[in-house]
């Protein structure tokens, strides 16, 4: 029987994209199995990727000058494909849009954010799927609101400047002038993360010190944070006190605070993407499903790609096993996850230096040990 292998792989971060990952894979099979059929299907779990795994599954590719996180003028990719965009927050407000080295954990802004959802509006999208993941920002999505029209304003009727820190200054939020087409559009928040916006599961103290904050900064963002949401609860009522409590409000520095106020709907970004990637159709064909990303570990069982790979193929009776740079769960917990076995780079190559900088051809080697355990 011809053997039907799908790779439905994310990126392994600082080494190979999720289009890479499935070339190599592809590449080492073939070398022990030639006739092998494989569809590779590169997936993302709304984080930086998403709109490069969309563009691999037949979406076009449009690009838009957006504002960065500092202010200065970037050049973002969307997704799009009849009326559908993919939107992904950190092609215009993620950490990799700041100079090497710096942070700006109170004056980082989603303005361009709101620049790249509008672009996808002018676009003719009716849906947008909005991934938001890896961002520089902690401003609950002000910048976002303020460049689909929002105003927030300081005591004596000027904007407050823009970041986290700068919401401490904020007297009045006037959401009058947003974007009207904003109220037909589906708007889906696909995020791997269900934190509320502030406390100590909120965005400023989980995910602060990622982006440079110190703890000082933390206190400062989450009051800010705070205020920010009584002052919507203000213009918006009361449930914009509810979206504040609500998961995922608190995803990529409270950018999903910013777009539950905007009605999304929040869901799990990879549950999103498999939909979106036409994930269902390409399983059905498939006998043997390839998953993976850069660090199989705890994280990856709550919302990451393979773990939604691997969800979706059992629940279709399908077998799965994973490729990863690093592999830090015991086999019980990948057989929970429905993964039968994990194949990590470091089971060829020791030294976890040279995987990353050889990884392409380390990931070949793995997957032609793949292909004479599952394919002869």
């Amino acid at each position: 029987m011809t053997q039907r292998v799908l790779i439905a792989a994310d990126k392994f971060k600082g080494s190979l994209t999720a289009v890479q990952v499935a070339e190599r894979v592809t590449a080492g099979l073939r070398r022990v199995v030639p006739d092998v059929e494989v569809e590779a299907l590169p997936v993302a779990d709304g984080g930086d990727g998403t709109v490069d795994a969309a563009v691999a599954a037949g979406f076009e590719r449009r690009e838009a000058r957006v504002a960065g996180p500092l202010g200065h003028e970037v050049t973002a990719a969307f997704a799009l494909r009849g009326e559908t965009a993919v939107v992904e927050m950190a092609e215009a407000s993620g950490l990799q849009r700041l100079p090497a080295g710096v942070f700006a954990p109170l004056s980082a802004s989603t303005y361009g954010s709101g620049e790249l959802l509008r672009a996808a509006l002018d676009a003719g999208a009716r849906t947008i799927v909005f991934g938001v993941g890896g961002s520089a920002t902690t401003d609950g999505g002000a910048g976002m609101l303020s460049a689909l029209g929002a105003r927030f304003l300081d005591a004596d009727g000027e904007p407050v400047p823009p970041g986290g820190g700068g919401l401490a200054e904020l007297a009045r939020a006037d959401l009058s002038d947003l974007d009207p087409r904003l109220a037909s559009v589906e708007l889906i928040l696909a995020s791997d993360v269900d934190n509320p916006l502030t406390g100590p599961k909120g965005a400023p103290a989980v995910y602060g010190p990622q982006k440079g904050a110190s703890p000082d900064d933390v206190e400062i963002l989450d009051a800010a944070l705070a205020h920010y949401a009584k002052a919507l609860e203000e213009a918006a009522g009361p449930e914009a006190a509810e979206y504040a409590a609500s998961p995922g409000a608190g995803a990529a520095g409270g950018i999903g605070y910013g777009a539950l106020l905007l009605g999304a709907e929040f869901r799990p970004g990879i549950e999103v993407m498999l939909d979106v990637l036409g994930f269902a159709p390409a399983l059905q064909w498939a006998s043997l499903v390839i998953t993976g990303e850069g660090s199989l570990d705890e994280q990856t069982l709550h919302g990451k790609a393979p773990a939604g790979v691997a969800a979706a193929a059992r629940a279709a009776d399908k077998e799965v096993i994973a490729v990863c740079g690093r592999l830090a769960l015991p086999p019980e917990a990948l057989g929970r996850a429905g993964i039968r076995r994990a194949y990590p780079l470091t089971q060829v190559e020791p030294d976890v230096a040279k995987c990353i900088a050889d990884a392409g051809p380390i990931l070949e080697r793995v997957a032609e040990q793949i292909a004479r355990d599952f394919l002869t």
